[in-house]
């Protein structure tokens, strides 16, 4: 929607410039898109007077002229044909630009005489087309800005074009009386009076008007005037003017008329030349594939059921969208036929959708412009079409009735503190409404008939809130329900399983979502399989038990990936697991997978086999994140779909297991299809125990400044003797004072005999309370060394 200042003012009495315009307007809702400022365009342009004009000794058409300037007497050559002595004209000074020929001004030479700068025609600063000479001023003083001469002599010239936004629920802001009136409202000006003299009727016309019954949902009323002997031609300056500031192209004046209060009081409006009417004129609905010439020299089939305005030889109007070309008026028009009709912005939102028509009317019909309003619009255009074109009006023509959108709503003035959170007093709520239009009898507010949006008690409030500005809201903290911090939302279960989606994530995993059902033989592979989690009605052969572990699905994933070439992966999935039928007999799970190599073929060898390592490296990350305890201990025994050798449980003693970990067996790979090395993990969550104390902070970093101490030691023992045992005997010797200990080689054969091997692990040491002395030293080893001895039967190595 675009209007210039001086057609705002039209409608609005106020002193406010532009910019504080601009920004109510935004602040009302009404958000500005654009200022097109020609003053700003044309600000370096001056007043200069030419004292001498002689001609250029080498070129016919130029002339060399001394111009009196803001900088004193300057030579520029000109070509245009009026250039002489005596005149006053508009100077573009060196490092001026000049937008009609999109060029900044600089001394130059032209046939070997210099130029210091140009004398300006009013197409090259685009005031208007013309452009066979250049300007010519009545008056004006050396020096002088060029826009205040504008401003005091022509300030049309320079009147500021604002655009704005108009959201769907605003179709009283497309005219700009309605823009006017938020302004008023909100103390920008003083909205001024849309009163109107009507014509009072001269004759009476044959001419008769008719609305089919099965079309009146869609035209409620029609109204018309008929006027003779109207002199058509071009439109008034400021009319001509007005139209060209916002895009559109003066055409003559009875067309420009409509186009004019379609923008000023969102009134559309349509003007059919009567000569060229053929009887009386029928609202009614398309049969289906009747057509028509539109003025915009396009031809348009009907589809059945969409509203048009006949004559009694076919179509002549596209109703509520475009009239018909046959119809048009031309200068030769005499009389006219002028029609202000209101139409269902449903139907009319249709009917341009499937004709494919984009038109002023369409756009405002489809949004809804004021019903009441029909038949004062037909008298302003009347109105001014008498007065500016001549001739003598008929009496109105009305055909059906102005539908009835009366309603009303009651004014709670507290409700703007609980719904906006804005204290405004009552008799400025009661005011701000009276100021948009609506009626205030006592605390019920009438709504006007231009603002089909407002629906109910809280649009009066949103109303009240937007013309008071929504800036001045103010943050306050929500009032305290309960002392303290609340307690958490989510349990334990579910804080659980989001850290260890966002651990395996951050380790590289791709997580999987499968199905709860599987096989029975993928089932069976994994300890399922059974009648208690068969389904009575599966949905297919392949999904006929519910699943006993995560990695079926996760298998079947990767072999689908494999077949299609992505070898090396990593996936995991959180879900459940399900030991029987019944409720209850589930278990929370977290399964990854690898497959392949731990990266990509490099030349420097960086790539390898993923092993059992990287799945209890990543298993015990997992852990971790979900709060399991440090100390755990490395057991064998799982299932027998884990490689007999190389896997491990994560326990906290023989019954309590957390995770398994390690390669899974040959056989499995086989079965479910799977290529190259494969590890996995399977973590249990529910079997972490849950922490005693039940906080939203981190613990305190436990650190101490004393230093550690590491102390290696080599032991042989018989072969058949686990390292892990090894190891719990030595990390027993003294809980609170070793913190570590590690394995770090293993040595068979050579010297130690048939049967033996040697176990070298180095025991941390870290103190506490006191720097350890080489006599604290001695005693924990010599207990070091007694544990291992009597768990494994070994000897200290020499």
């Amino acid at each position: 929607m675009k209007f210039t200042l001086s057609w705002l003012k039209h409608h609005l009495d106020t002193n406010a410039s532009v910019a504080e315009i601009a920004d109510t307007l935004t602040d009302l809702g009404l958000e500005v898109e654009g200022i097109e400022n020609p003053a700003e365009r044309l600000a370096d342009f001056t007043i200069g007077k030419v004292t001498q004009a002689e001609k250029h000794p080498d070129a016919d058409k130029l002339k060399i002229c001394q111009v009196d300037t803001k900088d004193g007497p300057t030579q520029i050559i000109c070509g245009a044909p009026n250039a002489r002595a005596g005149i006053t004209v508009v100077i573009a000074s060196p490092g001026t630009y000049v937008p009609g020929i999109d060029t900044t001004i600089g001394v130059g030479k032209i046939r070997g005489v210099e130029s210091y700068g140009m004398m300006c025609s009013e197409r090259e600063m685009e005031l208007s087309d013309e452009h066979d000479g250049i300007i010519e001023l009545p008056s004006g003083e050396v020096g002088q800005s060029f826009t205040d001469w504008l401003g005091a002599n022509d300030p049309s010239k320079v009147d500021p074009v604002i655009e704005i936004a108009i959201t769907p629920n605003r179709p009283d802001a497309l005219g700009v009386h309605g823009i006017a009136r938020d302004l008023a409202a909100r103390g920008i000006g003083v909205l001024k009076s849309l009163s109107v003299d009507p014509v009072a009727p001269s004759f009476t016309t044959d001419l008769k008007v008719s609305i089919d019954d099965d079309t009146r949902d869609g035209c409620p009323v029609f109204y018309g005037r008929l006027i003779k002997g109207v002199k058509n031609g071009p439109s008034p300056d400021w009319l001509q003017q007005q139209l060209r500031a916002i895009g559109l192209r003066p055409i003559s004046f009875l067309v420009d008329v409509t186009n004019w209060f379609t923008y000023d009081l969102n009134r559309p409006l349509h003007v059919f030349d009567a000569d060229k009417v053929n009887g009386n004129l029928r609202v009614h609905r398309a049969k289906g594939g009747e057509t028509l010439i539109a003025l915009d020299d396009k031809e348009y089939t009907f589809l059945k059921g969409q509203m048009v305005i006949s004559d009694d030889t076919g179509p002549e109007s596209i109703a509520g969208i475009m009239g018909g070309a046959a119809t048009g008026c031309t200068d030769e028009t005499v009389n006219v036929f002028v029609e202000s009709a209101y139409w269902d912005p449903v139907q009319i939102a249709y009917a341009g959708r499937a004709l494919k028509i984009n038109s002023d009317a369409r756009y405002r019909f489809e949004r809804g412009v004021d019903p009441e309003f029909t038949p004062v619009g037909l008298e302003h255009a009347v109105r001014m079409i008498v007065d500016h074109a001549g001739g003598e009006a008929s009496e109105v023509i009305v055909a059906g009735a102005v539908p009835d959108t009366a309603r009303s709503y009651k004014l709670d003035t507290a409700r703007c503190s609980s719904l906006v959170g804005m204290e405004i007093p009552a008799e400025t709520q009661r005011a701000t409404l009276t100021a948009l239009g609506f009626e205030m009898d006592g605390d019920l507010a009438h709504v006007p008939s231009w603002r089909p949006d407002v629906q109910g008690t809280a649009d009066l409030v949103e109303e009240v809130a937007r013309v008071a500005s929504l800036t001045q809201l103010e943050g306050k903290p929500l009032p305290r329900l309960d002392a303290g911090v609340p307690k958490p939302v989510l349990t334990i279960a579910q804080t659980r399983q989001q850290a260890a989606r966002r651990t395996a994530a951050a380790l590289g995993y791709n997580e999987c979502v499968t199905y709860s059902f599987i096989d029975a033989q993928a089932a069976a592979l994994f300890g399922g399989g059974d009648d208690a989690t068969m389904l009575e009605n599966p949905i297919s052969s392949e999904m006929s038990h519910m699943r006993p572990s995560l990695l079926p699905g996760l298998l079947r994933a990767a072999a689908r990936n494999q077949a299609r070439g992505f070898m090396d992966m990593a996936l995991f999935e959180v879900g459940a697991g399900f030991h029987g039928g019944e409720p209850g007999e589930q278990h929370m799970l977290v399964s990854g997978l690898l497959i392949g190599r731990t990266g990509p073929k490099d030349v420097h060898g960086a790539a390898r086999p993923v092993d059992l390592y990287d799945a209890k490296a990543d298993a015990e990350a997992v852990l971790t994140a979900i709060g399991a305890p440090a100390k755990v201990q490395i057991l064998r025994g799982a299932a027998d779909w884990w490689h007999p050798g190389r896997h491990g449980k994560i326990c906290l003693g023989p019954k309590k297991v957390l995770a398994v970990f390690g390669e899974l067996h040959p056989k499995i790979l086989r079965e479910m299809d799977i290529k190259g090395p494969a590890v996995a993990f399977t973590i249990w969550p529910g079997e972490v125990p849950e922490p005693k104390k039940q906080s939203t902070t981190r613990t305190a970093l436990a650190a101490t400044d004393l230093q550690a101490v590491e102390r290696d030691f080599a032991f042989v023992v018989d072969a058949q003797v686990e390292a892990l045992t090894l190891v719990n005997a030595a990390s027993g010797a003294d809980k609170a004072l070793i913190a570590d200990v590690r394995v770090f080689d293993e040595f068979i054969g050579g010297a130690l005999g048939e049967g033996k091997k040697s176990l070298a692990v180095t025991v941390r040491l870290q103190p506490t309370e006191k720097t350890l002395k080489e006599a604290d030293i001695e005693a924990v080893s010599a207990k070091i060394v007694e544990k291992v001895t009597k768990a494994t039967g070994g000897t200290l190595r020499g």
